[in-house]
């Protein structure tokens, strides 16, 4: 959780080291409850500028219903990039923190993504003109033309370059061209077609990169090329990629493509959300899945008891219905165990973008 006090970010609860050398239910936890914040002066871009971010999106969504809330969360998302900008740096390069935070939530890709991150929700929320200089003006020095063919917690590049886009397409604002060409880019190295090709899929389709929970790749790749097929289609534009001209329809298949084989259309024909259809992981990578409930329980399990119950091999006893695992490796296969966390581990930053693209998909079901 991350909470904003005037110039007092609380960014993390909690000591990751001990809390992941325990296996017990989160309401018997009993490791110490470190509260690890940050404060001008000292730097927090990455994590200021995400927070700015998160605000702004925010207001757009309650404009409507509840203007005065709405307003308070983009005052609130102005005074956190005031922050983020003024105070340039990683929150994890602070000493005070980053034995707390580091190894599993450094910052690893630089800070410099979540300040144009930040500046272009709060120019979509206000339509103030001093963000849209803000990204003409630093697009260059902060790195806005860095390709990448990832998007995530720690890396918003392509993110952002499409919701800049947007302006791009739909206002004409061709000041920010170069955030389009870099979207256009991005999403011609996803294109197997495409000469500029760079993203690797595994021989049943899925997008692989290496590392752990694959699937967080292939939930955020689809959310962004649902986005830009919209404003595609909108403005009657295409992509050109080289060899091949793309458009909204090519953009849609590859998502689809990515959801079916999440939901079961896979060599293993198993369905890597938790709960759906007949075949489904049993041993994720989750405590309170795989402990017994207090009902069935109530003794407390401390923080080695829990050890017999990660190491095994029986299904979890309590289903956590609409979890995405970590998901296959590049050949397709998956192990269902819990001990392998990079496959059977759910996480929020794959489920968040998923649940775009499923609403998206629910909302249009014709599309193949």
């Amino acid at each position: 959780m991350i909470c904003w006090f005037i110039i007092l970010i609380l960014l993390q609860v909690g000591d990751p080291v001990a809390d992941h050398n325990c296996w017990e239910r989160p309401e018997d936890m009993d490791t110490v409850r470190t509260v690890y914040t940050v404060e001008a002066p000292n730097p927090a871009s990455d994590v200021a500028g995400e927070t700015a971010a998160a605000l702004a999106a925010a207001s757009i969504a309650f404009r409507s219903a509840d203007p005065g809330y709405a307003e308070t969360l983009l005052r609130t998302s102005t005074k956190a990039f005031e922050y983020a900008d003024n105070y340039r740096g990683a929150y994890s390069d602070n000493s005070n923190i980053r034995q707390g935070v580091c190894p599993y939530y450094c910052d690893f890709d630089g800070y410099q993504d979540e300040l144009l991150w930040g500046a272009a929700w709060l120019r979509r929320a206000s339509q103030d003109d001093s963000y849209l200089s803000y990204l003409q003006n630093n697009e260059k020095p902060l790195g806005a033309d860095d390709i990448s063919n990832e998007f995530g917690w720690d890396n918003k590049h392509a993110g952002l370059n499409v919701l800049v886009s947007k302006e791009v397409l739909e206002s004409g604002t061709y000041s920010l061209q170069s955030y389009k060409s870099s979207a256009d880019s991005f999403l011609c190295t996803i294109i197997p077609e495409s000469s500029s090709s760079h993203i690797e899929y595994s021989p049943g389709g899925l997008i692989y990169k290496p590392g752990g929970s694959n699937l967080q790749h292939a939930t955020s790749i689809s959310l962004l090329l649902l986005v830009y097929a919209n404003l595609l289609e909108r403005s009657s534009q295409t992509v050109n990629c080289g060899n091949l001209v793309v458009g909204p329809a090519k953009l849609r298949s590859i998502a689809k493509r990515q959801t079916d084989y999440i939901l079961g259309e896979n060599p293993k024909g198993m369905s890597y959300m938790v709960g759906y259809s007949d075949l489904y992981p049993q041993r994720i990578h989750h405590r309170g899945s795989s402990l017994p409930s207090i009902k069935d329980h109530p003794q407390p399990i401390g923080c080695k008891d829990g050890s017999p119950y990660f190491n095994s091999s029986s299904s979890n006893p309590n289903v956590l219905v609409g979890a995405v695992v970590g998901g296959p490796g590049e050949d397709d296969m998956f192990d269902d165990d819990r001990g392998k966390y990079q496959q059977s581990e759910p996480t929020t930053y794959i489920n968040a973008p998923f649940v775009g693209v499923l609403a998206y998909f629910a909302a249009k079901p014709t599309i193949s």
